[in-house]
């Protein structure tokens, strides 16, 4: 879908969401469970342990091979909750939050859904999730167990809204033989923007077909880079953007020149519709920004010695940090019930051995035998690096318009990497639609 009809679908469903939302309170209920519908509360009495419970189940990071994994979550979830069933509908990730929306607005939301933390304000703040506090507090539920920042990753206006699934951040991923072929020194966790170039321009010159790094030019790109060179997209108080800058600029010319000045980047070209992660499996590719998600991937596909590194930084290290979890819709008649199982899959020990192996990004909980389980696993066989980045951590902006804002900063990336404006151009462009279209505090 082009970027103007997204975002005119997308105005048009959030306008709908907030009609819904208003109206949703005297919404007949289809759901056959006998449990009155839940207040802001989740007073919700349906016990999943006694009564027979459907709960509707969405998500989608559990989709192609990690699909396997959740179904054994929830499986070992039937072992102790027999009279619960699960409707599990997996959407690919491109296309599930259109449909997502939709469904919301139209008053169909399932009970249990993911979003990740980027969206997470933008549904919160239309009202259309139930708080759990009343349901932690009642329960005694123990939400120490959980990693401190993937937890109120789902927290908002002092209420909290979702359980987190998995956190997950992104590293360095290398090539140990081309590398070794090309005499190059592995990279440290002590490197900048310009070791990795310059490593990068050696493994180019080892064949017109390989190349020595990979880092996509779009929105989550941009505002981690700018981090590590000192810039900012938003004033203190975030009440005025800030892309134009000089620091911004600096990082973002450094992104392009990989591609369009040094080459040791591919351009859409090149790849000739081969994905980074392909190009890196077939031993093309010297090194590679992406998650911890590619480690099952690269175990199985790679057929080279690999490893992983904290990424390189210019004036300060920064690295990604995202998170996923698991939402009630403030419409449900199971809550208690959906709250008992979001709780399973996100945090109990079955949940958590299955997810740890498998590689399934990391178990959002503080247990030091389940991290010790995963720094043990191999490769990569420097999985320290993993939680030593942790110390660098940048998150995605949040604001109501996420998705509006991604789409407005990506369009300018990309007339800069298509050589269509400058990066003077593109982002005096990107500040000024920005201004414009997108309203902040």
């Amino acid at each position: 879908m082009k970027k103007s009809k997204f975002l005119s679908v997308l105005a048009l469903v959030l306008c709908v969401l907030m009609v819904a939302t208003a109206c949703g309170s005297q919404a007949p209920s289809s759901n056959n469970s006998a449990s009155p519908a839940p207040t802001s509360g989740g007073s919700n009495t349906s016990d999943p342990k006694s009564e027979k419970v459907t709960i509707k189940f969405e998500q989608f990071s559990g989709s192609g091979d990690t699909e396997a994994y959740l179904k054994q979550m929830i499986e070992e979830y039937n072992k102790q909750y027999p009279n619960v069933t699960v409707e599990l509908q997996t959407i690919g990730y491109n296309d599930y939050f259109n449909q997502l929306m939709a469904k919301v607005a139209a008053g169909q939301a399932p009970d249990v859904y993911e979003l990740n933390y980027e969206n997470f304000v933008s549904y919160a703040k239309k009202g259309v999730l139930l708080p759990l506090d009343d349901i932690i507090q009642k329960s005694g539920y123990d939400t120490g167990k959980y990693n401190a920042m993937a937890l109120g990753a789902f927290s908002t206006d002092g209420k909290q809204y979702g359980l987190p699934n998995s956190f997950s951040n992104v590293l360095l991923f290398y090539n140990k033989d081309l590398f070794d072929r090309a005499n190059v020194a592995y990279p440290t966790d002590n490197w900048t923007w310009n070791d990795a170039l310059e490593a990068a321009k050696k493994i180019r010159a080892l064949d017109e077909n390989i190349f020595g790094y990979y880092r996509p030019v779009q929105f989550f790109e941009f505002f981690k880079v700018i981090r590590q060179n000192g810039g900012v997209l938003f004033n203190a108080d975030m009440t005025q953007f800030t892309v134009n800058t000089p620091e911004n600029r600096e990082a973002v010319q450094y992104m392009v020149d990989m591609i369009n000045k040094y080459n040791v980047m591919p351009s859409e070209e090149q790849l000739a519709g081969m994905g980074d992660w392909d190009l890196f499996k077939a031993g093309r590719l010297g090194m590679v920004v992406t998650g911890v998600w590619a480690i099952p991937d690269f175990t199985k596909n790679c057929e080279f010695e690999w490893d992983i590194a904290i990424e390189p930084g210019n004036k300060a290290k920064a690295t990604h940090f995202f998170s996923n979890g698991y939402v009630i819709s403030k419409d449900t008649k199971v809550a208690n019930a959906a709250f008992e199982f979001a709780a399973f899959l996100t945090s109990a020990k079955e949940a958590v051995q299955i997810r740890l192996d498998a590689g399934w990004e990391l178990p959002p909980v503080t247990d030091q035998n389940v991290l010790n389980q995963y720094k043990a696993l191999t490769p990569p066989s420097n999985r320290q690096a993993v939680f030593d980045s942790l110390d660098y951590l940048v998150t995605p902006p949040v604001i109501e318009q996420f998705q509006e804002f991604q789409d407005i900063v990506g369009y300018h990336l990309n007339t800069v990497v298509t050589k269509n404006a400058t990066v003077e151009e593109a982002l005096a462009a990107c500040q000024k639609e920005l201004e414009e279209k997108i309203k902040l505090k």
